[in-house]
């Protein structure tokens, strides 16, 4: 049995299935290809891929209807392709439980990072993380006490907990509703501008250069991300 993460490629189109294949398998993973919906579901049930990337546009469903058939029963990681004007089902399908994105066209660099931090985020946790490090910052949860650089960091409450958040899903998107219905509820889901401003204080208290911010980063029109400094 060969211990080669096996990704599930799930794509219509038979040239990013051939580029994915040769990519991947020279990356030193195994790869299983879905070109609709259905078959992804089986493959996903019999197969149980480590990894899955999933373009949106299916012939037989919407990918959001894969991501949330697999949100109810796994943790699978979810990497989805969207083209450019795909933009409201992107976030959607990130609402839904996906872990990231990637837009046509793309680099596969980029890619082959993403699944690392993917495939990263599902290793077995060493005993409770009480204590957070990401890159120079230290966040000591049931202290609620933040260093960075080693100098210690005052933060509001609601501060703290935004943090938290984005620092215990590491390089991976996480949307404004994902955002603000954890740390201010499901009343608040619109209340973008109102997490903007959270965004900013915290980049002026973390960032070195909060204009252009280098642990907390922006995805436009979707949400942030916390670099992967681990």
């Amino acid at each position: 049995m060969t211990g080669k993460p096996l990704i599930l490629v799930v794509d219509d189109e038979v040239q990013i299935q051939r580029f994915l294949r040769h990519a991947l398998d020279a990356a030193g993973y195994r790869v299983e290809p879905a070109m609709d919906a259905a078959s992804a579901l089986r493959a996903w049930s019999v197969l149980k891929p480590d990894l899955m990337i999933l373009d949106l546009g299916l012939p037989d469903m919407n990918g959001k209807t894969v991501v949330g058939e697999i949100r109810q029963r796994s943790d699978l990681p979810i990497i989805v392709l969207s083209a450019h004007d795909q933009e409201q089902e992107k976030i959607a399908a990130l609402d839904l439980g996906a872990n990231d994105f990637i837009a046509k066209p793309f680099g596969i660099g980029e890619l082959l990072a993403r699944i690392r931090v993917c495939l990263r985020g599902t290793r077995p946790a060493q005993g409770a993380e009480d204590v957070l490090r990401r890159g120079d910052l230290v966040i000591d949860i049931p202290a609620h006490r933040v260093e960075a650089a080693g100098k210690p960091v005052r933060l509001t409450p609601r501060e703290f907990d935004l943090l938290v958040l984005l620092a215990r899903h590491p390089g991976r998107v996480m949307t404004h509703r994902q955002i603000l219905t954890r740390i201010w509820g499901p009343a608040h889901t619109e209340d973008t501008p109102y997490l903007r401003v959270f965004i900013g204080q915290l980049r002026q208290k973390l960032e070195a250069n909060p204009s252009d911010p280098a642990l907390i980063l922006t995805e436009p029109g979707v949400g942030y991300r916390m670099v992967d400094g681990v």
